[in-house]
């Protein structure tokens, strides 16, 4: 029992190691991450190699795999970007074997204590904490490793009649063998949520000389299909591009997985013959006479790594085609506009709060631009004068008041859940900017109903009714209005290039100062009896939520303002 505990434990210290390292990841990179991968995958190899170097950092597959769908998800990413990625992934995902297999020649603790001792200091030293963190994640994902092979020498797999008569039932020139042992391996992997830590285990297994080098390879296959049902399953609570991202992947992983079956003993031979090669001639050791234990753990590093390098050379060729396939197995669904749904937050995904951010940042922008239309339709509303349309428009608009509602409370939600996390001060800033974003959004879509609801009082009391100057001021103002929030998109959807903050200010500056014209003048035209004073409360009151909105919106812009200087 206490060696399985300190099996167990040393796989959780492997597993917590990596997320600690990809956490620190993705906090070191901040709000530049956006640019960084924009920058870095600018075409399919560069993309690749932008995968392979950063699974290759945070030792997780998974974990990157599941931040590139999420970036797909918050449109940070393409689709064709995404699929290089992954298949870096899937080539940097193999450095963990060749940690391990080294990990039998030398002591790979002693780097790990490196790792803690460097890694407190920087911890304790503000300036550089995650570069500390990400040090002491590393230190816990070796001793994980050094643990894992020590309990397994001490466990002596290799002697265990039970474990050997279990392995030597199967017959491994069976095709039947080599599938179910690929089977086992992905739902070992599924349920297990970590690739790694399944070739830990299957290298401790052949490295004992319990397990036979091919049910080991097997295995090893069954863990590249298992690490993509992760993702696929959290793609699907998140939009088409994010999904078809998580289907590449699978797809990219199950394709390897057939054309390596096709070939398989004479693919492990070959395999077999390089590392016999490559450690007589290039690195002096005469493999022949290495022990059982090394020369198998080499074997299936050597194997992991020739398979996905040469599946990812065969397949960086078709991503266009790859693309198209995803795109026709998946196909875009048509969302009425006026249906209440989150596009870019979703429940399903193992996020850090950096790219839970993001995603609630894209969230907020497509909420202010839906408050746009909103006040679209309001203009609309104004001048329709068919009585089946006007009430279908009215119901839109009301429906619209809901959605906005629905949504504060659902991205306030999401943010309060990720400010439950462990934050960087630049994040938690952000966070409290967005929140107030949103709330103020909310306050544009009441500003607009209450709109909507004084032109619907006006029809329904048909004896009032606008002079064509009031219409004309009214135009005016809606105009003015319109301009606000086209400002305020524009600063949403990150162009700052072209977003010019006074021109926010200056806009709000006519918005008042023709408010106060319009009340002066609106108190003349009555007691001159242009209109009555029932029609000039009506019109001063569209005037004066026109006012209230602009406000809204200079609070939006101030608030974003605050977010990009600290990105900045």
């Amino acid at each position: 029992m206490l060696v399985l505990l300190k099996l167990l434990g040393s796989l959780a210290l492997l597993m917590f190691g990596m997320k600690s390292m990809s956490d620190a990841l993705q906090k070191l990179a901040g709000p530049q991450l956006r640019h960084v991968l924009g920058a870095m995958t600018t075409n399919r190899f560069t993309g690749m190699l932008t995968g392979t170097l950063v699974t290759a950092s945070v030792q997780s597959s998974t974990a990157t795999t599941v931040m590139t769908v999420s970036f797909v998800n918050a449109g940070l990413l393409t689709l064709a970007q995404a699929i290089s990625v992954i298949m870096g992934a899937n080539i940097g995902t193999t450095l963990t074997a060749w940690i391990m297999a080294l990990g039998t020649s030398f002591d790979i603790s002693i780097v790990s204590y490196v790792g803690f001792f460097f890694g407190i200091i920087l911890i304790y030293m503000k300036k550089h904490r995650y570069i500390g963190d990400f040090l002491f994640g590393l230190g816990l994902l070796l001793l994980g490793l050094t643990t894992l092979r020590l309990t397994g020498n001490e466990m002596d797999l290799g002697h265990n009649p039970d474990v050997l008569n279990f392995f030597q039932s199967f017959d491994p020139n069976s095709f039947w063998t080599t599938l179910t042992f690929l089977f086992l391996g992905g739902v070992l992997t599924f349920c297990v949520q970590s690739s790694a830590a399944v070739m830990a285990i299957t290298m401790l297994l052949c490295g004992s000389g319990a397990m036979p080098i091919y049910q080991g390879i097997a295995l090893v296959l069954g863990e590249n299909i298992g690490t993509t049902i992760t993702s696929n399953l959290a793609a699907l609570s998140a939009n088409t591009q994010a999904r078809r991202a998580a289907l590449a992947h699978m797809f990219f992983n199950v394709f390897g997985v057939l054309w390596i079956l096709l070939v398989f003993h004479w693919f492990i031979d070959a395999i077999v013959w390089v590392v016999d090669y490559a450690g007589t001639n290039i690195f002096g050791q005469d493999m022949a006479h290495m022990s059982t234990n090394s020369k198998l753990t080499f074997t299936l590093a050597a194997f992991h790594t020739g398979f996905n390098v040469i599946n990812a050379g065969i397949l960086i060729w078709f991503i266009p085609q790859i693309e198209k396939f995803v795109c026709w197995v998946i196909k875009s669904k048509k969302v009425e506009e006026e249906d209440f749904r989150l596009h870019f937050i979703t429940a399903g995904f193992m996020k850090t709060p950096e790219l839970s951010v993001l995603e609630a940042q894209k969230e907020i922008q497509s909420f202010s631009e839906r408050m746009q239309r909103m006040f679209a339709m309001v203009r609309e509303l104004l001048v329709e004068k068919d009585v089946q349309k006007f009430n279908k428009l009215f119901s839109r608009i009301e429906k619209y008041e809901g959605i906005s509602d629905n949504m504060e409370l659902e991205i306030a939600k999401y943010l309060d859940q990720v400010s439950d996390a462990h934050l960087s001060d630049d994040t938690k800033a952000k966070i409290r900017a967005m929140l107030r974003e949103i709330s103020e959004l909310e306050s544009i879509g009441d500003a607009c109903y209450n709109m909507a609801r004084t032109i619907s009082r006006k029809v329904q009391n048909k004896q009032d009714h606008f002079i064509d100057e009031q219409y004309q001021h009214l135009h005016q103002m809606m105009e003015l209005t319109d301009q606000s929030l086209s400002q305020m998109n524009r600063l949403m959807g990150g162009r700052k290039e072209t977003f010019d903050v006074n021109r926010t200010f200056n806009i709000e500056n006519e918005i008042n100062n023709f408010r106060n014209q319009l009340k002066s003048q609106n108190i003349h035209d009555i007691n001159n009896h242009k209109y009555t004073y029932a029609v000039g409360t009506i019109y001063m009151d569209l005037i004066n939520e026109c006012e209230k909105l602009g406000d809204y919106v200079v609070n939006v812009v101030e608030a974003r303002m605050r977010t990009r200087q600290k990105e900045a």
